[in-house]
C-alpha cells in the first residue's frame, strides 16, 4: 500500500473507533443500532474517491477467517462473563429447546430452500445452512445480558435466552459445517461408515474436548486470579482487564490443539470463571474489556463488510438467492424458533421475541471463510459469499431496527405486570 492508501486507513480506523465509544449513546433511544452505522458507513467511505483498499473476502480468506475468528472468541467470552444464571436443566430450558430443537430444523429447512432454490449439491446447501446457524447479539446490544451483576436472576428470559443460545450455538454448528465438507468431499454421497465417522468424532468427541477444556481452563483460572496462596498471583485483586484475553486464548487454543470445538471451549471457560467468586466485582472488569475490544472489532468487520458491499460483493446475489435470506428471518427463525418453546418458559410475546431475533453476523463469516479454505466449493464461492453477506445485511438492518422498540415494549410490559403484582 502507497503512504496515501496507508494514512486513510488509520484515518478510518481512528474514525471507527471514536464512534464506537460515541454511537452506543448516542442511539441508546433510537430505532438505529450501531452496527447499521457502521455497516452504512463502510459503503459510504469505499463509494467516495479515497485511496482505500479493495475489500475480497474470496481472495484475501485467510484474513476474513482469522478476524472473524477473533471476534468471535471475544464476543463468546463476553457472552458467558454476562450471564447470571446459574446453569441448570430448569433454569436454562429455553436455551436448550433452542439449540436442541430449533437449530437442527433452521438447518434443515435453511439447506432445504437452498437446494430447493438454487439448485445447488446438498453439501453447498448444507454449508451454507450450517453458516448461517450461529445467532449473534453482539450485533444488536439491546437484546443481550448487560454486565454481570450480583443477583443471579435479574435478566429477563429473553435477553438471557438470545445471550445463552449465541454463547453455545456458535461451537454447536460446527459438525454440520464438517458434515457439509465431508459430503462434498465424498462426491455428495453419504455412507454409514461417514455417519458413524461423523456422530462419533465431529459431533461427541470434539463437543466433549470442547466443553471439558473450556470447564477446566475457566476452574484454574478462576482457584489462580480469586483464591491463589500467593498474592502476587490472585490478580483479580489488581483488576487487570486484559486477564480476559488470557481466558480466551488459552481455552481457545488449548481446545484446538486437543482438536475440540475452540468456540465451545471459550464460553465455557467464562461461564466456569464466572462461578468463581460469582459476586466479585472483577467479573465486571474483565466483562467491561472484552467489551470494548469486542467493538472495535465488529466496527473493524463491518467496515469490512461494507466496503465488500460497495465494491460490488452482492453481483453474485440473484433473488433466489436473496429469497434465502429472507426466508430465513422471516419464516424459518421465527417458525422454527417458537416452535421450539411450545409450552416452555415466558410468556407468549417474550417467546415470540426470540424467536424472531434470530441474528445472524460475524460467527457466519468465519465459518463460510474457513469452509472455503478446508473445501473445494469452487463454482458456488462466490455467490455463497453473496448470499450469506445479503443474509448479514438483512439481520443487521431488520434485527437493529426492532430491537430498541421492541425490547422497551417488553420492558415496560414487565414493569407494569412487577407493579400490579405488588
Amino acid at each position: 500500500m502507497s503512504i496515501t492508501t496507508v494514512g486513510a486507513v488509520y484515518a478510518c480506523l481512528g474514525l471507527g473507533a471514536f464512534l464506537a465509544a460515541a454511537l452506543p449513546r448516542l442511539l441508546s433511544r433510537l430505532p438505529v443500532s450501531v452496527p447499521i452505522v457502521f455497516l452504512t458507513a463502510g459503503v459510504l467511505l469505499f463509494l467516495l474517491p479515497l485511496p482505500l483498499p479493495q475489500v475480497d473476502p474470496v481472495a484475501d480468506r485467510i484474513w476474513a477467517h482469522h478476524l472473524s475468528e477473533l471476534c468471535v472468541i471475544i464476543s463468546l467470552m463476553g457472552a458467558g462473563l454476562a450471564i447470571d444464571r446459574p446453569l441448570g436443566l430448569r433454569s436454562w430450558a429455553t436455551t436448550w429447546r433452542m439449540l436442541g430443537v430449533a437449530m437442527p430444523l433452521s438447518i434443515s429447512a435453511t439447506a432445504i430452500a437452498v437446494w430447493w432454490l438454487l439448485g445447488w449439491p446438498v453439501s453447498a446447501a448444507l454449508l451454507v445452512a450450517a453458516a448461517l446457524a450461529p445467532t449473534d447479539p453482539v450485533l444488536a446490544s439491546e437484546v443481550r445480558v448487560g454486565e454481570p451483576s450480583a443477583d443471579k436472576y435479574d435478566e429477563d428470559e429473553v435477553r438471557f435466552a438470545l445471550t445463552s443460545e449465541a454463547g453455545l450455538n456458535d461451537g454447536l454448528a460446527f459438525p454440520f459445517v464438517l458434515a457439509a465438507l465431508a459430503l462434498a468431499a465424498a462426491g455428495d454421497s453419504w455412507s454409514g461408515a461417514l455417519l458413524v465417522h461423523w456422530v462419533w468424532s465431529d459431533v461427541l468427541v470434539r463437543i466433549t474436548v470442547g466443553v471439558v477444556a473450556g470447564v477446566a481452563v475457566g476452574l484454574l483460572l478462576g482457584q489462580v486470579l480469586f483464591q491463589a496462596r500467593t498474592r502476587s498471583l490472585r490478580l483479580a485483586e489488581q483488576g487487570e482487564g486484559f486477564l480476559a484475553l488470557a481466558a480466551t486464548f488459552l481455552a481457545y487454543g488449548i481446545a484446538e490443539t486437543l482438536h475440540g470445538y475452540g468456540f465451545l471451549a471459550v464460553f465455557t471457560t467464562a461461564c466456569a470463571l464466572r462461578r468463581s467468586e460469582r459476586t466479585h466485582g472483577f467479573h465486571k472488569v474483565l466483562h467491561g474489556f472484552v467489551e470494548q475490544i469486542e467493538r472495535l472489532l465488529m466496527t473493524l468487520l463491518l467496515f469490512g463488510v461494507g466496503a465488500f458491499i460497495a465494491s460490488g460483493g452482492l453481483a453474485a446475489l440473484t433473488w433466489r438467492g436473496a429469497a434465502v435470506g429472507l426466508l430465513l428471518h422471516l419464516l424459518i427463525r421465527p417458525a422454527t424458533g417458537w416452535f421450539a418453546q411450545l409450552r416452555g418458559p415466558g410468556c407468549p410475546k417474550e417467546r415470540a421475541a426470540t424467536a424472531f431475533f434470530g441474528i445472524r453476523g460475524i460467527g457466519s463469516l468465519f465459518y463460510l471463510a474457513y469452509a472455503f479454505g478446508e473445501g473445494e466449493f469452487g463454482a458456488y464461492e462466490k455467490e455463497m459469499w453473496a448470499v450469506v453477506v445479503f443474509t448479514v445485511l438483512v439481520s443487521v438492518v431488520l434485527h437493529g431496527v426492532a430491537a430498541t422498540p421492541v425490547t422497551a415494549y417488553l420492558d415496560r410490559q414487565a414493569a407494569e405486570e412487577g407493579a400490579r403484582s405488588k
